[in-house]
């Protein structure tokens, strides 16, 4: 695709929400019309087909009826002023209907259309909507890593909206209101002379010209004026989120006024926009009116001179009157079109952005989940960092219990994100089964991988959700089954709602330990083949750690597990430990085997039991 960039390019024109806009990409109007314009022929909408040409005939007969209504009033006038009050009557009353119905229906069938057409549009607007959110889902960890959630779900929010506007309005009213000014400009030619048709188009360039030009100027304002709007929607959401963090450090008043100062740039630069706005009315008012006074003054002439009568002098007033009409619109839609263009191309940009993890095209899913996993030569380092992952060469065995422990910055929890291929590596391959991950479709992969996080993030919605989210067809009864492996049951069974219990933003209505044993719950629910611990019992008291150290125990039988833990404890009994320091394995082996050949395991190792002893002596030293 034309203008795809990956997550990791540079881009010229990356802002602070991290999404590349180069310079020849902002406000391209063709380049939205060739996009919008492929939404209407993808197969989803064929079903709209017969809609919308029937959509496209009644606007052109609308604008027909627009531009014959002026002439019958015309002719009525003319009719009863020169055949006089009774022969001309009849024929005058006939052509003041023939007017009210020309002018009625081009009102009218304008509106049948927007019935027919509205859910096309809708219907549109929703696919690419989708499409930018599936999109967003399919970018991997880094891009989101980098993005703050508000921002992307306003670029995407801003983003439909003028998409359903340019549908809307590049169809039907940019279109057909040309239509009408040709005609309208043909109609005074040949009825009233190239002047009056001479005055209609400079009219109407005239006020073309002024507005493409302050347009432009005012699109530039727009643009700053989203990048502060979007500031103030993330900014608002990402201290809302973090309230918990908030009240912790009393930052209440400094969260408040740092969105106080937020909003004071965006108001600012708000003003600024809508005096613009004002100015460019102003112009386009004084352009319309020096038109309207011009052809007067043309007519009067004419009717001075016994070129014209009071009816032609009617129906000249009466067209201009209807060409300013479509002309206000002209003037809207543009400014709404060039400031849609702002909005839409971040979504545009975004839409572009090839994935830095993608599956290739011949990805094949993963046949020996049980299979052996090998790391061999593997390299890897974060964006933004100089240390990271150096010939980490490991293989772990079908049904082997493997820990992974170390320093903080080690690299533990890197092994296990390359595990899941949330990123590749920058060197080396990594294989289960034989298979080397790249050649494996992602979702199959981690259809067969389960994962325990350090800290359990849960939807804002019922526990059931939350712990069915790895099976969603499973049945309450498998749910509470792996809820009682996880130490819940007596949890769920104390709240009136049992597992109809909302959980809240981010599960925060939840304890540590709860959220912990939550995700194992979970995780058991999906029983997959590699089970992956990431300090998955690091929240809980020593009781509860215990009980559900058991249960993990037994989901980790006959299924290969890899268990990173700050606590060397609950490795003790794993098939093999390995030791990192700075991105590389140093050790590897049994505990007790660790403990004798490797300093750093033995340091560790004494340290936690020192703490442990401290601990203990403290607990006694309370209950006395």
């Amino acid at each position: 695709m034309r203008g795809m960039r990956t997550e990791a390019s540079g881009g010229t024109g990356k802002d602070r929400d991290g999404i590349d806009v180069t310079a020849s990409e902002r406000a391209r109007l063709d380049r939205a019309i060739v996009r919008l314009s492929k939404i209407f022929w993808r197969q989803d909408l064929r079903r709209w087909r017969p809609l919308i040409v029937a959509a496209v005939l009644l606007t052109l007969l609308a604008k027909g009826f627009a531009v014959t209504a002026p002439l019958l009033i015309g002719d009525a006038i003319n009719v009863i002023g020169d055949a006089g009050s009774f022969y001309g009557l009849p024929i005058f009353v006939w052509l003041l209907l023939g007017y009210g119905a020309a002018r009625f229906l081009s009102q009218a069938l304008p509106q049948f259309r927007d019935m027919f057409f509205v859910p096309v549009t809708q219907d549109a607007v929703r696919m690419i909507a989708v499409e930018a959110f599936g999109h967003a889902q399919s970018l991997s960890l880094q891009f989101h890593l980098t993005r703050r959630a508000g921002a992307l779900n306003r670029i995407m929010e801003r983003g439909a909206g003028a998409t359903e506007f340019l549908l809307r309005f590049l169809a039907f009213t940019i279109g057909p209101t040309l239509i009408e000014l040709a005609l309208a400009a043909i109609v005074l030619q040949q009825r009233y002379g190239w002047q009056f048709a001479a005055i209609s188009l400079a009219t109407v360039l005239g006020y073309a010209v002024f507005t493409i030009i302050v347009t432009e100027w005012r699109t530039r304002q727009r643009r700053v004026l989203n990048e502060a709007d979007t500031e103030v929607k993330a900014q608002a959401v990402d201290s809302l989120t973090n309230f918990e963090v908030v009240k912790a450090f009393g930052a209440e008043e400094r969260e408040t006024l740092r969105f106080d100062q937020s909003l004071r740039g965006f108001s600012k630069l708000f003003v600024r926009s809508m005096r613009s706005l004002a100015w460019l009315n102003t112009g386009q008012e004084f352009i319309m009116n020096a038109g309207l006074v011009a052809m007067a003054m043309l007519a009067a002439y004419g009717a001075a001179g016994g070129r014209m009568s009071a009816g032609d002098i009617t129906a000249v007033v009466l067209i201009l009157i209807n060409i300013y009409r479509p002309l206000n619109i002209l003037g809207f839609a543009w400014r709404e079109i060039k400031q849609g263009m702002v909005d839409m191309e971040k979504l545009f940009a975004l839409l572009d952005i090839k994935p830095g993890v993608a599956d290739r095209l011949n990805a094949q899913p993963l046949a020996n989940p049980q299979g052996a996993i090998r790391f061999e030569d593997v390299g890897f380092r974060h964006e933004g960092r100089q240390a990271g992952l150096k010939d980490i060469n490991l293989t772990i065995e079908p049904g082997q219990y493997v820990g992974l422990v170390g320093p903080s910055g080690a690299g533990k929890s890197t092994i296990l994100k390359l595990l899941f291929r949330f990123y590749d590596p920058d060197g080396g391959a990594i294989h289960i089964g034989g298979q080397d991950l790249r050649d494996i479709r992602q979702a199959d992969l981690r259809r067969h991988l389960g994962l325990v996080p350090q800290d359990v993030v849960l939807f804002n919605d019922t526990l059931r959700y939350n712990l069915g989210y790895a099976r969603p067809a499973a049945s309450d009864a498998d749910i509470l089954a792996a809820a009682d492996q996880a130490q819940l049951t007596q949890f769920i069974g104390s709240l009136p709602d049992g597992l109809d219990t909302r959980v809240g933003e981010r599960g925060l209505k939840l304890s540590g330990g709860e959220k912990q044993r939550v995700g194992i719950a979970r995780v058991l629910l999906k029983d997959p083949a590699i089970l992956i611990l990431d300090e998955a019992t690091s929240a809980l008291d020593s009781t509860t750690e215990a009980e559900v150290q058991r249960a993990i125990d037994r989901a980790a039988t006959n299924r290969t597990t890899i268990a990173v833990a700050h606590r060397l404890s609950t490795l003790a009994g794993a098939d093999m430990i390995c030791v990192l320091d700075g991105g590389r394995i140093v050790a590897a082996g049994a505990h007790t085997d660790l403990l004798d050949t490797s300093p750093l395991y033995g340091q560790m190792w004494a340290r936690q039991q020192k703490d442990n002893t401290r601990a203990t002596d403290h607990e006694t030293v309370k209950l006395v």
